[in-house]
């Protein structure tokens, strides 16, 4: 395949991300526009972009502020751009910086657009937090009453159950359950072993620490300088001295008694930002850009939530690998999110199932078989984090710039993401 079928090819240029850090430590006092902002403006810096050549702006975000409902738009309108820039925030839950991505490559393969910049970002330290319906209610009534008496009565109405705050809930609003209990359900369901979680997971955080001290993810950092403290330089959930045995000793957090999924094999909630510059092939060339890789293809799906709600992967990955024209074979290197090891093992089984291909697919042969060698080469989210709309972003960016360190012609993206959806993303070298 020369080309794409159809419109322009589109470059991943350059990225750039904060630290990811555990929500409540490091970044706690920024919001998702700050974090956002800032590794926006290092990703121009670093790139020596002139913000007036960027077209339009994705981001991905999950859980949103009302105070500021448009993340996208709050960054293009930093005096680093000029205000004419169209901004859109997205979300396809953990695959909202996949999906911020996937837009501004339309943009561009159908032209409307030469220079784009994608990611995404989340405070979870940060989520804002509900009234009771009651006590809103009761509220807005206030704001209307016409009286003192009238609103005397409003206030006399109110009980201590209607001030208890409510937060955001990371549960499916159609099954109920959360997705560790989804993870729990799918290791329970696919004979996925404690053991085998915990080996994806200290495997995660040793590869994680490598690639932190021999400087390939820490070059992906903007440092964040805080008043009267030191910088944050490098993500703070990467656990260096952690071991089997202390993994193992780790209790069930989502079934107590026969569960397998502990805190130590899921991803953490995580603060983070991380933004791609993506150009068209000639856009590149006119300013003088070295593409990082071209985006060769990519596809989502969608299973229903009440079977096995991390499974999106599963359909995804063949969809984006039959619209690049290629096999499992030919990938150079695979980047998985890790949700939960679970997730993660669940989506191997599939892929190296012929079994399961032919019943759920209809093919004769299995997807591929999954070589660690070349999966998930600097850890994964387990280790590094997981700022639910950023971390597409980051996957993108740790996946291209491996790829031209090693001069792999292609690799692949994967991510499961609530509602029973996955994304799955071909690059290419050339």
């Amino acid at each position: 395949m020369t080309g794409p079928a159809n419109g322009k090819l589109v470059a991943v240029v350059a990225g750039c991300r904060t630290p990811f850090c555990r929500s409540g430590s490091d970044l706690k006092d920024l919001s998702a526009v700050d974090l956002a902002r800032h590794a926006v403006v290092e990703l121009l810096h670093r790139a020596n972009l002139d913000g007036d050549v960027v077209d339009e702006m994705f981001f991905g975000q999950v859980v949103a502020s009302p105070l500021a409902p448009n993340l996208a738009r709050e960054v293009s309108l930093l005096p680093q751009f000029p205000r004419s820039i169209p901004a859109a925030t997205v979300n396809r839950a953990c695959a909202s910086a996949n999906t911020a991505i996937a837009l501004a490559h339309d943009q561009i393969a159908l032209g409307h657009a030469r220079v784009a910049i994608a990611g995404g970002a989340e405070s979870l330290s940060d989520i804002p937090v509900l009234h009771s319906r009651r006590f809103a209610d009761t509220l807005v009534n206030l704001s209307r009453a016409k009286s003192m008496g009238q609103r005397v009565a409003l206030i006399a109405r109110i009980r201590p159950r209607d001030l208890v705050p409510v937060a955001p809930a990371i549960a499916e609003p159609s099954t109920g359950k959360t997705m560790g209990q989804s993870a729990e359900k799918m290791a329970k369901e696919n004979g996925i072993t404690r053991t085998a979680q915990d080996e994806v997971a200290l495997r995660s955080h040793q590869r994680a620490l490598a690639g932190t001290e021999d400087g390939r993810l820490t070059a992906e950092i903007a440092p964040v300088f805080r008043p009267g403290a030191d910088p944050v330089a490098r993500d703070n959930g990467i656990r260096g001295d952690t071991t089997a045995e202390k993994l193992a000793a780790l209790k069930p957090v989502f079934d107590r008694r026969y569960g397998t999924v502990t805190a130590g094999n899921s991803s953490p909630l995580t603060d983070g930002a991380a933004a791609v510059l993506l150009m068209s092939e000639d856009a590149a060339r006119a300013l003088g850009y070295e593409p990082l890789a071209f985006i060769r293809s990519y596809a989502v799906a969608a299973l229903d939530p009440g079977e096995q709600l991390l499974m999106g992967p599963a359909y995804a990955v063949p969809r984006a690998l039959d619209r690049a024209g290629i096999s499992w074979r030919e990938l150079g290197l695979v980047e998985m999110h890790e949700a939960f090891a679970a997730q993660v093992l669940s989506n191997i089984q599939a892929f190296e199932s012929r079994e399961w291909a032919a019943r759920q697919l209809g093919r004769g042969e299995a997807i591929g078989q999954v070589n660690w060698d070349t999966t998930n080469v600097m850890g994964g989210s387990i280790a590094i984090g997981h700022p639910f709309g950023a971390t597409g972003a980051r996957i993108t960016l740790t996946l291209a710039n491996e790829m031209k360190r090693r001069d792999a012609q292609f690799g692949l993206i994967s991510v499961c993401a609530q509602g029973g959806m996955g994304f799955a993303m071909v690059l290419e070298r050339r």
